[in-house]
């Protein structure tokens, strides 16, 4: 599995390399002003700076940037907190898995990761959240619900969050969540994908630029439903998506894009 991780890492930073030597023209004052800039896992290098922390987060939120993804686990006790993997190996080399960890315990030993409660309290309507549920609900959905329900009821669906699954299945499980809110992820199943969120009639579809092709779009954009991309990291990425009418930019290089995007709008002011 990790050499096959790798391999994916190495064949994106090709493509990443080709788009980013290609030219392309400055987009339009109105793509360049609906474009929404959106940190994978917020500013983050998993060294000095954790993805899904706090800290990975006030640094883009502290540099205009539109939004932030972030991913939802449940600990032990159902309490959700902000954390990508199943397990801590990655981040902290600890081989415990997040749902054998009770909260107390959990936030005791690696207080950088968040609560979802604070992550909404700190940023819910200052930045729009995409919120990406990662797993299915269990072991007692009715009661995880009604927490996600009180957390996020603060917060208006679709101005100010979405909810993202990399398996659709998963939207069924989220009592009073109405469709719009809901955002699948591609990866390389772009068909498949596709055709459920015409099917459910999904808030829109995201993945990576390479895939999501100008068909794709167009079928979209026809049944009134948005598009997402990633992972854009140059000014010619950018400026191809926008061109090609992308708004939400899913990127690990959020800064940096978003002073890109702030000095074009200057250029077409």
């Amino acid at each position: 599995m990790k050499g096959s991780d790798n391999a994916k890492i190495v064949l994106q930073k090709v493509v990443d390399g080709c788009f980013a030597v290609m030219p392309r023209p400055l987009p339009d004052r109105d793509r360049l002003e609906k474009c929404r800039i959106i940190s994978h896992r917020g500013e983050h290098d998993n060294h000095r700076v954790f993805e899904n922390s706090l800290e990975a987060f006030d640094r883009v939120r502290d540099q205009g940037v539109w939004g932030i993804e972030l991913d939802i686990r449940w600990t032990k006790d159902l309490h959700p907190v902000v954390f990508h993997d199943r397990d801590l190996k990655r981040l902290v080399h600890d081989r415990s898995r997040i749902d054998d960890l009770p909260w107390s315990v959990l936030k005791e030993r690696y207080p950088f990761v968040p609560s979802l409660e604070t992550v909404i309290a700190r940023y819910g309507k200052s930045m729009h959240l995409m919120v990406e549920i990662k797993e299915e609900m269990g072991p007692d959905r009715e009661k995880q619900n009604r927490i996600l329900n009180d957390l996020f009821s603060p917060l208006e669906p679709q101005i100010d969050f979405h909810f993202l699954s990399l398996n659709p299945a998963i939207f069924r499980q989220l009592e009073g969540v109405s469709a719009g809110t809901c955002l699948p992820v591609s990866e390389l199943n772009v068909r498949r994908i596709s055709d459920i969120v015409l099917e459910e009639n999904y808030g829109g579809i995201t993945g990576h630029y390479l895939l999501l092709t100008a068909r794709y779009l167009s079928k979209h954009r026809q049944n009134g439903q948005k598009v997402g991309t990633g992972f854009t990291r140059s000014r010619n990425g950018l400026y191809r998506e926008l061109n090609r009418g992308i708004e939400w930019i899913f990127t690990n290089h959020a800064v940096k894009l978003q002073s890109i995007l702030n000095a074009a709008r200057g250029l077409r002011n």
